[in-house]
């Protein structure tokens, strides 16, 4: 990759509704509601009515080869679910790795570096600055990182309450109505995708746009993709751009050494990624 080739282009601010993904489950504790009573509550809106959780896998793919690095899925993310707007709480975001001219070594930054963030006013703007617009780049690419939504989720098995589940259809799930703050689940999750929402008091995290999906929608920042980057679907269909995806690429996960089986599947990174 030639000089310069590694800077994304100008900053981008969403403007797409936000739509709170807080369930509204009543009585009991969280043990006490069945699965199918828990996932009714948290698809906000309500999911399509022949929608069968027990009939869907869904998972992600990330191709890296086609990443600009634009933001434009971190800022959709924001818009559409409420995230706190500081450097600091992020339900998806994207690393920059670059390798110098005759090193093997990879320099990593992301959008949360103080040097790609622009701040006029109230307004926080994210992009990848021009650092290395001077010196010879060997190699570079963006990775997109989110929730994995794993076979196996340490967070789950952490959680005290029961607040943070795995849904039949495999999405992990909070219910914020037994969150007690205790950030285990934050401290547990391998892949640091999990953050403390200090207003509110509970963890949060990527759900793949859960009150999306249950209506036969994309992900926010699938939509929000301008290169076709990010790839969403049903595992259960053979047909659906997922399983297109893994059956067409040689695809890797992140940290498989960690045994959580995640459902995120990447294209085109090296194995220092983590």
């Amino acid at each position: 990759m030639g000089t310069g080739a590694v800077c994304a282009g100008a900053a981008i601010t969403a403007t797409s509704s936000a739509s709170s993904l807080l369930g509204h489950a009543s009585g009991g504790n969280a043990y006490q509601q069945s699965d199918a009573q828990r996932i009714e509550s948290l698809a906000n809106p309500p999911k399509i009515p022949d929608y069968d959780w027990n009939k869907h896998k869904w998972a992600f793919g990330v191709d890296t080869d086609r990443c600009i690095g634009c933001l434009r899925c971190m800022e959709a993310c924001k818009a559409e679910n409420s995230v706190q707007e500081d450097a600091n709480h992020h339900r998806t975001w994207v690393e920059r790795y670059v390798y110098l001219e005759g090193s093997d070594k990879a320099i990593v930054d992301s959008q949360t570096d103080p040097k790609n963030i622009e701040v006029t006013g109230s307004e926080m703007r994210y992009r990848f600055d021009n650092r290395y617009k001077d010196v010879k780049v060997d190699k570079a690419y963006f990775v997109p990182k989110l929730c994995n939504q794993c076979e196996k989720p340490s967070c789950v098995q952490v959680c005290p309450t029961g607040a943070t589940f795995k849904a039949p259809d495999g999405v992990v799930l909070i219910d914020a109505k037994y969150c007690i703050g205790c950030q285990y689940c934050v401290q547990a999750c391998p892949y640091g995708v999990r953050s403390f929402n200090e207003q509110r008091g509970t963890a949060e995290k990527c759900n793949w746009c859960y009150h999306r999906i249950t209506k036969g929608l994309n992900p926010a920042c699938v939509e929000a993709c301008p290169t076709g980057t990010r790839v969403f679907g049903d595992r259960n269909d053979k047909d659906s751009p997922i399983s297109e995806f893994i059956r067409n690429h040689r695809v890797m996960v992140l940290k498989p050494e960690m045994g959580n089986e995640p459902n995120v599947f990447y294209v085109g990174i090296d194995k220092e990624v983590s």
